[in-house]
């Protein structure tokens, strides 16, 4: 296993080890142990670390779910992969008294890659479908609740998430989502990447 930091503390990459021959591939896609020293133990973590739940999503090419949140005491960390196809992964800083609070970092999933990407309580979170059929798998540190949920609109230009050229499909649900300056009062430590 390998861990990348990336410029956004808490954050990380992570590169399981695959297996290739003839018959195929074969990775361990997660294993408590390996996460929790070489993962989780890179980096003072605080929050809820066990995982209770684990969502897929099946998309269209050009598909953007997000940015999505849940408030505490609610709050979700999660684990994410692409099993099929391709996706841009988005993760927006929430932490209040962060020194990157309003930025994001993005990461790029295809399905087979052995690539996963840890994001921790505290943030947006969001994804782009680049490809037709990407199967897009989380797993999340708490259950779900309706009340505690959140989001911010994808396109603010606050954020200044660069989600490509080509029209996005969006649902309904997440075009009527606030900007991120109508939910918390921004000042100049929001820097656009």
């Amino acid at each position: 296993m390998e861990v990348e930091k990336t410029s956004i503390e808490g954050l990380l990459v992570i590169r399981v080890n695959k297996f290739e021959d003839e018959r195929g591939l074969f990775y361990e896609s997660f294993n408590y142990r390996d996460f929790l020293n070489n993962t989780i133990g890179s980096y003072q973590y605080t929050g809820r670390f066990d995982f209770y739940q684990d969502n897929i999503s099946i998309s269209h090419k050009n598909v953007i779910r997000g940015l999505h949140f849940q408030k505490e005491p609610h709050a979700q960390g999660k684990l994410v992969q692409v099993l099929n196809g391709l996706a841009l992964d988005v993760a927006v800083d929430l932490r209040e008294g962060s020194p990157t609070f309003g930025q994001h970092e993005t990461v790029m999933l295809s399905g087979g890659d052995n690539k996963l990407f840890w994001i921790p309580t505290g943030f947006a979170h969001g994804f782009k479908s680049l490809a037709d059929n990407t199967h897009f798998h989380y797993k999340c540190t708490n259950y779900y609740n309706k009340e505690s949920e959140g989001g911010i609109r994808y396109d603010d230009s606050d954020l200044g998430i660069d989600w490509g050229k080509e029209k996005p499909i969006v649902s309904e649900k997440d075009l009527l989502l606030p900007k991120l300056r109508d939910i918390y009062p921004l000042d100049d430590k929001v820097k656009k990447e």
